[in-house]
């Protein structure tokens, strides 16, 4: 069986069910393959069957929280393969099982591969290998990047794949397949290097896995190559290098953060496809609706959303969103301290409460948020924090107590457990939609893209996607900091808190209770036309051209 691309990625995010996802690279890599099943992509995608998924956060109401481990039985959601392969980590061969949950769409179908150690045939530390995404040491990672890239290989070809076009790496995780196409092909460098290609997703250093190379050594063995710091680095294993240089192209995934990858890696080739999202996914029922009337044919050719979003009427556009409004806040009120009201501009932010994504920028100056608020604003807060990060857990905390503090001025709820079904009511459901991180931190940003395709209004720093979003047009929302360029990532706290608090006061209220909401209309339309552009159909179509091509077949180089 031949594949056009084999999509490898340590995390997906495809349905709330099935928790084998930390985040945004799971979710991108689940609106990929829709994208791919729904344009007739030969794909399949390699994953692993991660045992215990998110945790279920419970928020007391002084703020505090306590998370309860959920597991979940794959044999509910997925089928298993009979097939099983071995890698030999630590001297000792690993059994992999398999798991299949396919992505069906227009009489094509998408294979999501999910890799399992938790079989009979291993001990239990073996059968802990794919236990936690991103749990234990590093130890414990190496072993689980060698079951993806290695095991994932093997699998494939069990499967019955042996003509492969691309083997793509979401992130560097997935860089140890590199090392089972050098041993099918001789360890040849140059009969491998045109199999590949990598997509980089994080602009900070931290995230990119490093390892000792005695400990590399110790477990991966004869599985890494007499040349391994050649491909690697000469001081310690780095999972980036390795995927870069076995790649034909590499990618970031937006344009300023392609910049900031060629400043980390310097003497790389780093191109950048922008990240998009699955519009059907995260699109409303009624917004759905509404597109299905007046851009026929939306689904499979995202542009005609920018052709035909202006055509809308006000009324049809209004009773639209305020249809998922309330199913937002039916869900908001039973956490609100007092109740949301729909009349009212509601502003949702959701996300991992991470330092760089500045959960707390709107709070810097709370007279100043009281003052420019006055009655009129209600915020909607999501986002979980890992039972381990004090950070995380002090700053949900903090929005408890604020909720309560500024009840009289500023109606604020924060929602539990986010997830991707509560996702979509945010989105969807939220007016303006509000993200935050430091400039230079966020690679791209996905959250807006959904929000925009809903036409919920964004106010966003400069970063990421909005860098070229806003460029589109500027009037399909707000940009918080300045206009130029950021050159570095000096914290720029106070100046960018303060731009939030004129842009609200003097732009974002005053044009929310404009006189039936005519320029609010307006700018809804705008924002729904960069959907035609910010969509993941448009990515495979730039993955297709710049890395997936059939003119080099990688399995031909054998």
């Amino acid at each position: 069986m031949s594949l056009t691309v084999a999509y490898f990625t340590m995390e997906i995010g495809l349905k709330a069910e099935v928790p084998t996802y930390a985040g945004g690279l799971g979710m991108l890599a689940a609106d990929l393959m829709l994208s791919a099943a729904d344009m007739g992509v030969p794909a399949a995608c390699v994953t692993m069957c991660w045992q215990h998924g998110y945790m279920h956060q419970t928020i007391r109401s002084d703020g505090s929280q306590s998370y309860e481990e959920m597991g979940w039985n794959p044999a509910q959601y997925l089928e298993l393969l009979p097939q099983k392969v071995t890698v030999t980590l630590e001297g000792r061969a690993i059994t992999v099982g398999a798991w299949v949950l396919p992505i069906r769409s227009n009489g094509h179908e998408v294979p999501v591969i999910f890799l399992d150690t938790n079989v009979p045939e291993n001990r239990s530390e073996d059968r802990a290998i794919t236990s936690y995404l991103y749990g234990g040491d590093g130890v414990m990672r190496i072993k689980q990047e060698a079951v993806l890239g290695i095991a994932g290989v093997r699998m494939l070809r069990a499967l019955g794949y042996g003509d492969i076009g691309t083997f793509h790496m979401n992130e560097g995780h997935a860089a140890f397949l590199t090392l089972e196409l050098l041993k099918e092909r001789g360890f040849k460098d140059e009969a491998v290097r045109p199999s590949c290609a990598f997509t980089t997703h994080t602009p900070v250093k931290a995230g990119h896995d490093v390892f000792p190379y005695d400990m590399a050594w110790r477990v991966m063995g004869d599985n890494l190559p007499w040349h391994i710091k050649n491909l690697a680095g000469a001081d310690q294993l780095s999972m980036t290098h390795l995927a870069m240089h076995l790649s034909k192209r590499s990618f970031a995934v937006s344009r300023v953060h392609g910049m900031v990858s060629n400043q980390m890696f310097p003497g790389e080739n780093i191109d950048y496809i922008t990240n998009g999202v699955h519009l059907p996914r995260w699109t409303s029922p009624e917004m759905q609706t509404l597109f299905d009337k007046y851009a026929v044919g939306w689904k499979n050719n995202p542009h005609l959303l920018s052709e035909h979003c202006r055509e809308i009427p006000d009324n049809e556009l209004g009773d639209a969103h305020h249809a998922a409004k309330r199913r937002l806040l039916a869900i908001a009120n039973q956490y609100a301290v007092s109740p949301l009201q729909e009349d009212t501009l509601t502003i949702a932010s959701a996300r991992r409460v991470v330092a760089y994504k500045r959960p707390e920028l709107l709070y810097t100056n709370l007279e100043r948020l009281k003052e420019v608020c006055g009655g009129h604003v209600q915020i909607i807060h999501a986002g979980n924090a890992h039972p381990a990060d004090q950070f995380g857990q002090d700053v949900i905390q903090r929005m408890i107590e604020r909720s309560r503090a500024l009840k009289d001025t500023v109606k604020i709820v924060y929602l539990p457990n986010y997830n991707p079904e509560l996702a979509k009511l945010m989105v969807a459901g939220a007016d303006v939609w509000l993200n935050t991180p430091t400039r230079l931190h966020e690679a791209s940003g996905t959250s807006g893209m959904k929000a925009a395709i809903n036409g919920t209004l964004n106010l966003s720093t400069l970063d990421g996607w909005w860098i070229k979003g806003h460029e589109m047009d500027p009037q399909s929302g707000w940009r918080i900091g300045p206009l130029s360029q950021a050159l570095d990532a000096d914290d720029t706290r106070q100046i960018d808190a303060e731009d939030f608090y004129t842009q609200l006061q003097y732009q974002v209220i005053p044009e929310f209770y404009y006189r039936d909401h005519v320029r609010w209309m307006r700018r809804m339309k705008r924002t729904i036309g960069l959907a035609g552009h910010f969509n993941t159909h448009r990515c495979i179509g730039e993955y297709m051209t710049k890395a997936w091509g059939t003119a080099d077949n990688a399995d031909s180089h054998q």
